[in-house]
Parts: structure tokens; C-alpha cells; sequence
């Protein structure tokens, strides 16, 4: 597990980087035939990990309810967001991680309430989670640099 953690952290350098080195406008930007924005895929990234790490393993989420609100599964890009939410975003990119490989290795995830992602996995222990998270990680990563592919042509 150690090794899927330390690539997450590797891929989430990269998902800050993006948000580091991209205008604003550009991160907000849903371009033609895209449903999203490249900050709401990160921000979303944040919320996931989350979700199937903490909750269902019935512990708190290091995140807000407002965050998972705005970004969970389902959801759409607000039109603003405040410079604020934007460090944020990209403080807690690695920040959970950091804190979910501690809480790893302390033991705490005991239970989980097992789960059938959207695209048929069963996950039946933070084991699994941790792995199809960095799968769901990888899918959005393409997502944003066909976004941002669009988004630097405009």
C-alpha cells in the first residue's frame, strides 16, 4: 500500500502544479462539450479520497462538509471561487494524502463499509480503496489535460 501512496502523492504534486501554474480563468473555464472545469476535477480528487477512504471506513473526513458538498460526484463547477478556496484546494491536495499514509500506518482504518463504484469494482477494505482511488485519480487526470488542451487554445 505503501507504493500506491507514495504514486499518489507523486500524481497530486503534479494535479497542485496545474493549479500553481494556470490562470484562474483557465481553471474555471468549461469549454465547449466539457461538463466541468480543470478546478473542479482537482477539488473533486480531494473530496473522493475522502469519501472512500474516511467515511467508509466510518471515520471523520480531515475535509469540510461544504467541500464534499461542492465537489462530490454529481456536482457542477461553481462560476468564482475565492483565492482562498483556491489554496485550499491546493493545500489539502496533499496535505490528506500526507495525513491518510500516518493514519494508514497508525492502524485507525479498521471497518469499511464495502462499496461498488460506478464502474463495477467492489471495494471491501481501505486496501481496495486506496488502490481504485488512485485509479479514479488517474482518469481525472486525463480529464484535465484534455481541459486544459481546450482551455489554452481559447
Amino acid at each position: 500500500m505503501e507504493k500506491i501512496i507514495e504514486i499518489t502523492l507523486k500524481n497530486r504534486s503534479r494535479f497542485a502544479q496545474v493549479l500553481q501554474e494556470t490562470p484562474k480563468a483557465q481553471l474555471l473555464e468549461i469549454p465547449e462539450g466539457f461538463n466541468n472545469s480543470i478546478l473542479w476535477n482537482v477539488a473533486h480528487l480531494v473530496v473522493v479520497q475522502q469519501l472512500l477512504v474516511y467515511t467508509r471506513s466510518k471515520l471523520q473526513t480531515k475535509i469540510s462538509d461544504e467541500l464534499i458538498q461542492m465537489y462530490r460526484g454529481g456536482t457542477f463547477p461553481a462560476d468564482t471561487v475565492s483565492d482562498a478556496e483556491l489554496q485550499l484546494i491546493t493545500h489539502l491536495l496533499l496535505d490528506t494524502i500526507v495525513q491518510t499514509q500516518k493514519d494508514y500506518r497508525k492502524g485507525i482504518f479498521t471497518v469499511y463499509q464495502e462499496f461498488t463504484t460506478m464502474s463495477g469494482a467492489i471495494l471491501k477494505d481501505v486496501d481496495d480503496a486506496i488502490a481504485f482511488n488512485l485509479f479514479h485519480e488517474g482518469l481525472h487526470w486525463g480529464a484535465v489535460l484534455a481541459l486544459q488542451k481546450k482551455v489554452r487554445k481559447a
